[in-house]
């Protein structure tokens, strides 16, 4: 049966046929797209003719019929648009990313580089053709950035290599890459500043962190909570934020987080306090987001929430990473806690071979004792010994 107008608007998730090989793809997103499929010697081929609703259901059989005819005089519709089209530097760079995207273990590296191509790569030579990108477009386009940015600006130059790469690899591109820093570039642009092995992020005097967590007490939403929770946990936000329900155990106070979402790639067990607990809410489904976004159900808060709650709390002078700093100073200064329960507590991996190969336990019992420690530390001065309870939605 053919589509119609309102059949396409109305369309389910799935693939939709107009006849001829002409289909409707809707994505679980409502993402709709048309898409002509033929075969050309025995093997079968997936034209895309554009996204809907800028292309209309008229403009897609209109480009569908156009394709057919090419097919029938022997021609690849998909070569010869291949042909007809050089691959620009941001075509290539965004094939790149796609291409990728399934590869790396944060799913946020697919954001950051299309974030940092779009921001100081594309607005100078997005639309160049990759095959001609030359040394002085490459030089043109981190010299704005290249001193008053150091890291980014080496950061952008790595893309860059690495786009013209994959273009080589492709064979749409011969010679060498003109982003190459040995040998090449670091003939024509400064040395970058060298950036601290360690990025210290600004945190909170162990001192303070009663008073904040009593300010913190009376903000609402869950942007407030997730922080609350973080700082009580001692994790890290990504970690909070992607947080499942199955995840916690709270007949036990446990919160085990798998190795997928763990920074060092191992499981990691974190024993709650009460105080934690208390800022959990109503037990959902296995698979629901303890801090599901207020803006986006079925999606986690974003990386930005817990910040703009710093923000508003005129707190701009510190960060939501350096909590741990403050849990690591006050427990290295003000408790008797062994240096590896602490650091098993921010599960930091043991440098030292020698010593990993004895930390075979992941000492979660003197672990629950330090956490229930740093709960009292910040409780309220007015409560010692209590948690402070938060305000939930």
């Amino acid at each position: 049966m053919l589509l119609s107008a309102q059949k396409v608007k109305a369309a389910k998730p799935g693939r939709h046929g107009d006849g001829r090989g002409l289909f409707l793809y809707v994505k679980p997103s409502g993402t709709r797209s048309w898409i002509l499929r033929y075969q050309v010697q025995g093997r079968r081929r997936d034209l895309g003719l554009g996204a809907y609703p800028d292309v209309t259901l008229a403009m897609a059989r209109e480009r569908a019929t156009e394709a057919r005819r090419l097919i029938a005089n022997g021609e690849d519709p998909i070569a010869k648009k291949k042909q007809a089209k050089p691959k620009t530097f941001k075509d290539a760079a965004l094939e790149l990313i796609e291409n990728k995207r399934h590869g790396w273990k944060n799913a946020k590296h697919a954001a950051q580089w299309t974030s940092t191509l779009e921001s100081y790569v594309f607005p100078k030579i997005g639309q160049v053709q990759v095959s001609k990108i030359e040394t002085a477009d490459v030089i043109s386009t981190l010299t704005p950035i290249w001193s008053e940015k150091p890291e980014t600006a080496n950061r952008v130059r790595q893309r860059i290599e690495a786009v013209i790469d994959y273009a080589s690899a492709l064979g749409i591109r011969t010679g060498d890459n003109p982003a190459r820093w040995r040998g090449h570039l670091d003939h024509l642009l400064p040395k970058p500043k060298k950036v601290r092995a360690v990025k210290h992020h600004a945190a909170l005097p162990h001192a303070d962190i009663a008073d904040f967590m009593t300010e913190l007490s009376t903000r609402t939403g869950i942007a407030a909570q997730a922080l609350g929770f973080t700082i009580l946990t001692a994790a890290r936000s990504g970690e909070t934020r992607g947080m499942i329900w199955g995840e916690v155990d709270l007949e036990n106070a446990t919160w085990t987080i798998p190795a997928q979402r763990m920074k060092a790639g191992k499981e990691h067990r974190v024993p709650l306090s009460k105080a934690a607990i208390a800022l959990l809410g109503p037990r959902r489904d296995a698979n629901a987001l303890v801090f599901e976004s207020e803006a986006k159900p079925g999606k986690p808060i974003s990386d930005m929430s817990m910040t703009a709650v710093l923000r508003r709390m005129k707190r701009d002078n510190i960060t939501v990473h350096g909590f741990r700093s403050t849990f690591r100073d006050w427990a290295g200064e003000t408790t008797g806690f062994p240096r590896e329960v602490i650091e098993a507590a921010l599960a930091h991996g043991i440098k030292d071979k020698a010593e990993a190969a004895y930390a075979r336990s992941d000492l979660f019992d003197k672990r629950r004792l330090l956490m229930e420690a740093w709960a009292s530390t910040t409780a309220s001065h007015s409560q010692p010994g209590n948690v402070v309870s938060m305000k939930l939605n």
